[in-house]
Parts: structure tokens; sequence; C-alpha cells
């Protein structure tokens, strides 16, 4: 199964749109996982339409209409292996402690808020991924976004892609 990972979108206050490189990947993936910061509907709608499955949950910047839609943590099993989405998992000293102690069936934790891109492993095989933004780099040198391969309960083939400047 092929994934894309994405995270703080913020659109329209950050981008227009959601890059074209993006975009490009939806037909080539299996599922879709957004780790919240939508800010918009119009990119929940966009996303639904067009990926085969959307894994998805809200952000702290997203308002009522998105949280009707979505939950504060989505869980999927895909490929053999468990995967959480969160929006926010605290600050990055002691993270892959703190989401060992709160996800402890979980494969891989997909998560967001900070859009600094993130692979780690914490003790006991958790995976924890953030993939960026793809349209808000802040203080990264790049918009970024992750794709991956999840088959047989392993997950190989992370990487991140950088986008170019807008």
């Amino acid at each position: 199964m092929r994934l894309l990972l994405m995270s703080d979108t913020h659109l329209p206050k950050r981008a227009k749109r959601l890059p074209d490189q993006l975009l490009a990947q939806l037909p080539r993936v299996d599922v879709v996982f957004h780790a919240g910061d939508w800010v918009d509907t119009d990119t929940l709608d966009l996303l639904e339409s067009r990926s085969h499955r959307l894994v998805a949950v809200y952000g702290n910047n997203d308002g009522p209409a998105l949280r009707e839609r979505l939950p504060e943590v989505a869980y999927a099993e895909i490929g053999g292996l468990r995967f959480g989405v969160v929006h926010e998992t605290g600050a990055a000293q002691g993270r892959e402690a703190r989401c060992a102690a709160r996800f402890p069936d979980l494969d891989v934790l997909v998560f967001g808020h900070s859009h600094i891109p993130w692979d780690t492993t914490a003790p006991g095989g958790l995976r924890l991924l953030n993939p960026g933004s793809p349209t808000d780099r802040r203080r990264q040198p790049h918009c970024t976004y992750l794709t991956a391969t999840a088959a047989d309960g392993r997950l190989t083939d992370v990487q991140l892609h950088r986008l170019p400047p807008r």
C-alpha cells in the first residue's frame, strides 16, 4: 500500500492551493494521511474526492466545520500496521516516550503541528512521522510531505519530498 502523508496545509491562509507535485501523487497512492490544520473545508472536500482512502484529523487551527467532520485522533490498520494520526504531540524533548505511553498499541504515529519533518522510532518500536507542511515552511528550508509503503507489517520507502519555492 502506497501512502502519502501531509499536515498543516493552512489553506487558503498560507497558500492558495495544494502544490501540483503533491496533487499529482493522489492517484498513485492507496491512502492519504492528513494530520490537521486544514483551516478550510474545501481542502478536505478535495482530498475526500480524490483519495482512494483518507485518514485525517483536525488541528488546533481548525474551526467547528472541520471538527464536526474529523476526529481529534484517527486510527487505521494498513498493510499489517496499526497507524494513528494526531495533530499535536507536545514538545520535541521527550516526544518518543510520551507518544509510546499514550499510544501503546500503535506501530506508526503520524503527527503535525510543528511544520518540522520528523522521523524517529521510540523505544518499543513506535515509529513517529511528521511530514512537515506542503504549504507553510515556517523556519524550515523547504515545504515538505512524505511518502511510504506499508506491506506485510513493515513500513518501507519512507521518503521526505521537498517542494520547490512558490
